[in-house]
């Protein structure tokens, strides 16, 4: 008992640190993961609902949906109809981890192995994050964007930028490049650039310009050219990012409404990779934390009721309900994660002879942490369920396909867990991770010289229209933002 790092529930700054270093030790020795340098922070429940109201970011622009949803979520929680998040972890450099000053010293360790040491590594090695997202600068510009629209709030009006804002938030879907690579420019560069900006933003404002009637635009020139514009400054059509065209053509916006465009699209790009890979996310983290809290217990560091109390929580979190229990609400991403980690160990060491027919590169390499890493840098959620799922899991699982037809008035089971099904039953499992299933509208024309009509296409996926009630909600959002008519149409994918 002498050698725990903690024997109460209760926790103090000194234990936190004391657990959070033999954490470290087992993550970086023992299980090799490469991680940025962490930052933890412990926070109040009203703080944590606060944070997860506002996109989970530690500073971000003020706007009336993030307030709905703290009211929301902090009436659910006073009633006690919903729980809070034990953790949220920032992709950033440093890796920013917020605790929660409710949880027990048991959870305070749980969750700095799977936030700090799991989430981290992923964040830091997948090829997605590290495509899509800029760790070093996210914090900086964070807090860019919220002095920027705070000070846009007070020059322009509250209500007109929340117009802008609301216009925006609306089509965050197709504000974000799927396939064009955006270069990495440096901290110091995207800093200057942002410098740049609010300098011209403070030589051009003059308060009489707010009386001007509308449509007529203060004197001056507009703002130079900016040099390291991401994507350069012609319009090439078809464009697949709607809020960036709006940013670079709109003939109506002003340019901090463009700059204000432009913040809410590169946080959507910010948050692309993640709907990419919830399952493999989850799975890396609640792996990592698995691990690490039973080497903690095998060497002494915890005892077995800090043991009990960490499986009560880690077996809560990779529950599974049945597709015909009232508490389903579709695969949940640490139940299936989790068991697909684990699996890879399992195959790698200690493989059956379907496994060695599924997976001849995998079963019996005795490196199970070499093969998961390798999954955790190359793969997405689609991609890796389709390579990685094993009949195996199939079977425990029970997964079955069902096709269904809009002009049936029944369900057909189409694939079960069996030799004949597994594949097809793999295959689909991973379509529904494919976010090219999202709605594809493309800006296909824009006639700038003429009546400004702007054109946008509908690419339907498998034939299926968008819903006509949200297509009208939408479409008046881009009307506002371009300022003129706009036509979608509805074409074959």
């Amino acid at each position: 008992m002498a050698n725990y790092l903690f024997t109460e529930s209760e926790w103090d700054f000194a234990t936190v640190e004391r657990t959070y270093k033999a954490i470290e030790g087992i993550a970086l020795n023992d299980l090799g993961l490469d991680v940025y340098p962490n930052q933890i922070e412990i926070i109040s429940s009203e703080q944590m609902l606060d944070a997860y109201s506002s996109l989970a970011m530690p500073l971000m622009y003020n706007h009336w949906s993030f307030g709905k949803l703290f009211a929301r979520e902090e009436t659910m929680y006073r009633a006690g109809y919903s729980a809070l998040a034990y953790e949220i972890v920032i992709n950033s450099s440093p890796c920013i981890s917020y605790l929660l000053e409710e949880n027990t010293m048991t959870m305070q360790a749980l969750v700095m192995a799977h936030a700090a040491f799991g989430h981290n590594h992923f964040f830091k090695n997948n090829y997605l994050f590290r495509q899509w997202t800029n760790a070093e600068s996210i914090l900086d510009y964070l807090a860019f964007t919220k002095r920027y629209i705070a000070a846009c709030e007070e020059r322009h009006g509250r209500d007109e930028v929340e117009a802008v804002l609301d216009a925006a938030h609306a089509l965050m879907d197709q504000g974000v490049f799927r396939y064009r690579r955006p270069p990495r420019p440096s901290k110091e560069r995207i800093l200057e650039k942002h410098r740049r900006r609010m300098a011209h933003e403070e030589e051009a404002y003059n308060e009489l310009w707010r009386t001007l009637p509308a449509g007529v635009e203060p004197p001056g020139a507009p703002p130079t050219p900016d040099p390291d514009e991401e994507f350069g400054g012609d319009a090439r059509l078809p464009e697949e990012n709607l809020l960036y065209f709006l940013e670079k053509t709109s003939p109506v916006l002003k340019p901090w409404q463009r700059e204000t465009l432009r913040i809410v699209r590169n946080l959507a790009q910010y948050f692309y990779p993640q709907r990419q890979l919830k399952v493999m996310n989850e799975g890396c983290a609640t792996f990592v934390h698995y691990r690490i809290m039973n080497l903690l217990y095998d060497r002494g560091l915890i005892g077995e009721g800090a043991l009990l109390e960490f499986m009560h929580s880690h077996t809560s979190v990779v529950f599974q309900p049945a597709f015909d229990d009232k508490r389903y609400y579709g695969i949940n991403p640490y139940a299936l994660g989790y068991a697909m980690m684990d699996d890879i160990r399992r195959i790698c060491e200690t493989p059956t002879d379907e496994d060695r027919d599924w997976f001849p590169a995998l079963a019996g390499s005795g490196d199970a942490m070499a093969a998961l890493k390798d999954a955790w840098a190359n793969y997405r959620d689609e991609s890796f369920i389709e390579q990685f799922l094993s009949p195996k899991l199939m079977r425990d699982f029970r997964f079955f396909s069902l096709f269904d037809k809009a002009d049936d008035g029944a369900y057909k089971v189409s694939a079960i867990h069996n030799e004949r099904g597994y594949r097809a039953v793999r295959s689909r499992l991973a379509r529904q991770y494919d976010t090219s299933g999202d709605a594809n509208i493309q800006v296909a024309g824009a006639d700038l010289k003429g009546n400004r009509t702007l054109l946008l296409e509908h690419r339907m996926n498998r034939g299926v229209p968008l819903h006509n009630a949200t297509r009208e909600l939408v479409l008046a959002h881009v009307e506002f933002l371009w300022g003129h008519k706009v036509v979608l149409q509805e074409v074959a994918g």
